[in-house]
């Protein structure tokens, strides 16, 4: 698992025709025969977030003076996805951004790699205040869990840090897998359950202390073990699921919480404490300088990011060799090496 510090925050025309649906609230230019009806989220699921609040946070995000300002991490994951992109040697014709948010994955793309890229978030303030990209784009406000979109449409799906706030993942890993088309892949990031871990304890710590007890200040992450089993479950095949490190130091624990706020990853879910007493917060503030404080005065904060690849099946994809067809045995491989010439090895 590698670990890396991308900086630290003190360094750090015409009317378009409108589209409604039951999974969009508008589409801006949705190409003719694109959309298709989605069905609402099933109201007897369980639900650990308030989508509605998410929205709203990432909007408020997006409209801040400087939107950019705290960006420096999802332009560095889209950045890891867009290199991923670039390794499979292939033009992709049309493809699907899942939780785009403001085109953090569009502005390291090209048009020798993808020639169409669809851009979908649940915040249409981040929609318009999109990054510039050089490959068309087109925008669509729309709930990641619940794609408005034919099957077998895209021939590649990226998405970066969104699905952490989805209520039903192995629904929304199902409806990405059925908007792709044969020998279609998916490639994506979100948070795991490392990432803020010195936020997460400073607060659990400070609460214990000041108020008796503590409730949950992060939101929960998926495990790397169960992405794997969910990917397959969905129906891709040829899955590579790796961890990743990021870590960003900050001046202390309000800035922190303050970057959170403006990237739009607040906690949202429903069972979070609506507020913290200002004595708790500066004890929070204490105990991080104190376990985990630099030495020059600044406190580190982890991401951990879980990449995910996953292929849906076509007929042309390589396949497994049948059980018993190989004709050597692996006890063979050591005398191998005797019946190869020196100038070869």
């Amino acid at each position: 698992m590698a670990a890396a510090a991308v900086g630290t925050r003190s360094l750090a025309g015409s009317a378009l025709p409108v589209l409604r649906g039951a999974g969009c609230r508008w589409l801006w230019a949705l190409p003719a025969g694109l959309a298709a009806a989605a069905s609402p989220p099933s109201s007897g699921s369980l639900s650990p977030f308030d989508r509605r609040l998410k929205r709203k946070q990432k909007n408020w995000a997006a409209l801040q003076a400087e939107p950019g300002k705290c960006d420096y991490l999802r332009e560095e994951v889209g950045g890891r996805i867009a290199d991923r992109v670039f390794d499979i040697p292939r033009t992709f014709p049309l493809a699907l951004d899942v939780g785009s948010g403001r085109g953090y994955i569009a502005q390291h793309l090209t048009k020798d790699t993808v020639e169409k890229l669809i851009q979908v978030d649940i915040a249409e303030n981040a929609l318009k205040n999109a990054v510039e990209s050089e490959i068309p784009t087109v925008s669509i406000v729309a709930d990641e869990e619940s794609l408005p979109f034919k099957e077998n449409t895209f021939n590649l799906v990226v998405s970066s840090l969104s699905l952490h706030w989805v209520n039903d993942l192995p629904k929304a890993f199902r409806e990405i897998h059925q908007v792709l088309k044969p020998d279609g892949v998916f490639i994506g990031a979100m948070f795991g359950g490392d990432t803020l871990y010195e936020l997460r304890c400073s607060l659990q710590l400070a609460e214990l202390e000041r108020e008796g007890g503590f409730s949950p200040h992060v939101s929960p992450f998926t495990a790397v073990s169960d992405l794997g089993h969910l990917l397959s479950r969905a129906g891709f095949n040829t899955l590579t699921v790796d961890t990743d490190e990021i870590q960003v130091n900050y001046p202390g624990l309000f800035e922190v919480m303050e970057d959170l706020q403006g990237m739009g990853e607040s906690n949202c879910s429903w069972n979070r404490k609506p507020l913290l007493h200002r004595d708790t917060m500066l004890a929070a503030a204490a105990i991080y300088q104190e376990m985990y404080g630099n030495s020059d005065g600044s406190v580190p904060a982890t991401f951990q990011i879980f990449y995910m690849i996953g292929w849906k099946f076509h007929e042309s994809q390589a396949k497994p060799a049948k059980r018993g067809s190989a004709t050597v045995s692996f006890g063979d491989l050591p005398k191998l090496g005797g019946f190869v010439p020196r100038e070869k090895r």
